[in-house]
């Protein structure tokens, strides 16, 4: 399968194309937020990630799709530094951050969510959220008016304010976990699989936080495998195979290509 490369204005190109060469690479470049160039992934004897090329436009929502396996949740942790590159190389703003622990990273104005939500069990849901607000030493310190408004989104935070994070159902949890990283206003969300387990009416109040997120002119990398969530809210769409990105360009242009889709994915949109 031929590999494809984003330009700044989200067309997607194949190898083939004139447009590919030092001229569209630099004009994709230049709208990124986070790149990641030729990285490559060892977990052990295994060869994870080969070779991803990823880019991630400033301001808008990336969906990263592909079958169970693709590598999706490696390329996450390797950005934020849980697995380390072995090589290529990953820019944050134009910085380069291939290196970095996992503790710069996040100091870096960047907030992930895993797979496994990192909710801390024993303590409660406000403390979850204290831990995520970093300028406040108390509930009362939180930025009132943001708080509010994840009550609003997500109202079993409110509910369950004062409860053992660790008694939550794990759509409750997952609600938890996404409301903890918008705890403070990110540069960067990154979340593995923000839909997973959550009830439609819930589902529907996570597009709306997002969707302000992204008027915020916060950007977003999601893993997801809710597609009709990926296409409601995807500015632009990588889709990963056997470690490596086989497809990058625009959400709605993959909504509109059910051979495309069926090529990549196995499904339509």
């Amino acid at each position: 399968m031929s590999m494809v490369l984003m330009t700044a204005t989200g067309l997607s190109v194949g190898a083939s194309s004139p447009l590919v060469g030092r001229e569209a690479r630099a004009a994709a470049s230049a709208g990124a937020l986070l790149e990641l160039k030729g990285v490559h992934t060892h977990i052990g004897a295994y060869h994870i990630l080969h070779g991803v090329d990823l880019i991630v436009p400033r301001g808008q929502l990336t969906m990263l799709l592909g079958r169970n396996g693709a590598g999706k949740t490696t390329t996450l942790r390797t950005i934020m530094g849980l697995w380390q590159a072995s090589q290529g190389q990953i820019a944050f703003d134009g910085r380069d951050i291939t290196r970095m622990h996992t503790p710069q990273i996040a100091h870096l104005n960047i907030a992930y969510v895993p797979e496994n939500m990192g909710i801390f069990a024993d303590l409660t849901v406000k403390e979850n959220m204290l831990l995520a607000a970093r300028k406040a030493g108390n509930a009362a310190q939180m930025d009132q008016a943001r708080l509010q408004w994840i009550f609003r989104l997500f109202p079993a935070v409110e509910k369950f304010w004062n409860h053992p994070a660790g008694k939550l159902s794990g759509g409750q949890k997952q609600m938890v976990a996404v409301a903890r990283a918008m705890a403070e206003p990110r540069d960067l969300l990154i979340i593995d699989e923000p839909s997973k387990g959550l009830a439609p009416a819930i589902i529907h109040n996570m597009i709306e936080a997002f969707d302000q997120l992204k008027q915020s002119g916060v950007t977003l990398l999601l893993v997801e495998q809710n597609i009709h969530f990926a296409q409601r809210l995807g500015d632009t769409v990588a889709v990963m195979d056997n470690g490596r990105v086989v497809h990058a360009g625009s959400m709605a242009a993959l909504a509109e290509d059910e051979a495309l889709q069926r090529k990549l994915l196995g499904l339509s949109l």
